[in-house]
């Protein structure tokens, strides 16, 4: 498939904001860094990866990670591990574990968080028996707090509504739709195993009360093994758009027509995914890894290891297109292992607010497995 440029002419469309600062004077410089966990050294967990962060609807900051019993494998135990700030990343409460699937053999994965502004929710979307090893069937799971961050509902199984299927959301947001179509949706996408691959989504109108099947991008083969060059889109980001559009950033696993990130595009609300609406973009080279993709102020920004055979080279690059073209500038945050990422901001329309993105991403000097760490990212710093 070709990456036309027409497809996306819609891309270029501003920023309905009113911005203090000019998009072309964006030059980025990371501010601060924390370690936030360090695999291998805190009491029952082995090893931390799969790290989300959002901003709650009045400001405090939750980063999460599935802090794995037993070893740094996919399968196995594990808790939600989460952390707290409530000014701006500067300090953090301690580790706290949200869920605890005690010693199931095909344990949790991690997940979506999505804040809803409009009832100040956050609500936690995660899968359980994602693998069926040792267990059947998978189970697509929700937790929520209504009181930022600090206490967290039972666990609800939504297989009930959305029906028995392997789904893996994320890892990374949802997102809350902030202009029509389908004004005020919650939207979590995320994909499926290997054979039955491809991106889905799971939509709520009524702030995750109910939840049921929406867009879906499979993979070719479908249901069947695959193998190198397959077409198989895999763990997502999606952002929305200033014109209502929700694009989607994808995992390209097995390498198809090139080793970079696969896009595409939903016009209304998440139902649909139409493969006139995707591409590949060759500007982010891709080693086949979960990316942060975030819109901000007109915006796009997106941070992966960017090379295109090992998790190394983390680096934030950013687009004043919508993803159309990408600036030839690009920041380094992390030249050594590094592998899944994710980014957030705070909206508040303050000016102060308008100058900083906040990432978190695995990090290591050996293995990216090692720590996970919490970088803040002057959008303006480095003039």
């Amino acid at each position: 498939m070709e990456t036309g440029s027409g497809i996306f002419s819609v891309f270029l469309l501003l920023s309905p904001c009113v911005c203090v600062f000019n998009p072309a004077q964006i030059n980025p410089l990371v501010y601060d860094e924390q370690l936030l966990w360090v695999s291998g050294v805190q009491g029952e967990v082995n090893t931390f990866r799969i790290p989300l962060i959002t901003f709650t609807p009045t400001g405090s900051l939750l980063a999460f990670s599935e802090a794995r019993k037993l070893s740094s494998s996919d399968i196995g135990a594990k808790f939600i591990a989460v952390r707290r700030s409530t000014d701006k990343g500067t300090t953090w409460s301690p580790t706290a574990f949200v869920v605890d699937d005690a010693s199931h053999p095909n344990g949790l994965n991690l997940g979506s968080v999505v804040a809803d502004e409009e009832t100040g929710a956050v609500i936690l979307i995660y899968s359980i028996c994602f693998h069926r090893y040792h267990c059947s069937p998978a189970s697509t799971m929700m937790v929520e707090s209504l009181d930022d961050g600090l206490s967290w509902s039972r666990p609800r199984n939504l297989s009930v509504q959305l029906g028995v299927k392997a789904f893996a959301p994320g890892p990374g947001f949802g997102i809350q739709k902030r202009l029509p179509p389908a004004k005020g949706r919650l939207v979590v996408c995320g994909h499926g195993t290997i054979e039955g691959d491809g991106v889905f989504c799971i939509l709520s109108d009524d702030h995750g009360q109910s939840w049921y099947n929406g867009a879906a991008l499979k993979s070719i083969p479908y249901n069947q093994p695959k193998r190198a060059q397959d077409f198989n889109p895999d763990e997502c980001q999606p952002v929305e758009l200033p014109d209502g559009s929700i694009m989607i950033n994808v995992r390209n696993q097995y390498m198809y027509h090139c080793r970079c990130r696969i896009v595409v595009r939903s016009l209304d609300g998440g139902l649909t995914l139409p493969v006139e609406e995707m591409f590949f973009d060759d500007r982010l080279v891709d080693p086949a890894v979960a990316a942060g993709a975030l819109q901000k102020d007109g915006v796009l920004y997106f941070t992966n290891p960017a090379n295109d055979k090992h998790r190394v080279n983390l680096t934030l690059k950013w687009s004043l297109t919508n993803g159309l073209s990408w600036e030839n500038k690009a920041v380094q945050i992390w030249e050594g292992p590094s592998g899944y990422s994710c980014i957030t901001s705070l909206d508040s329309g303050s000016v102060e607010d308008e100058k900083y993105i906040y990432a978190i991403y695995e990090k290591g000097r050996e293995n990216y497995w090692e720590t996970i760490s919490f970088v803040k990212i002057h959008l303006f710093g480095g003039r």
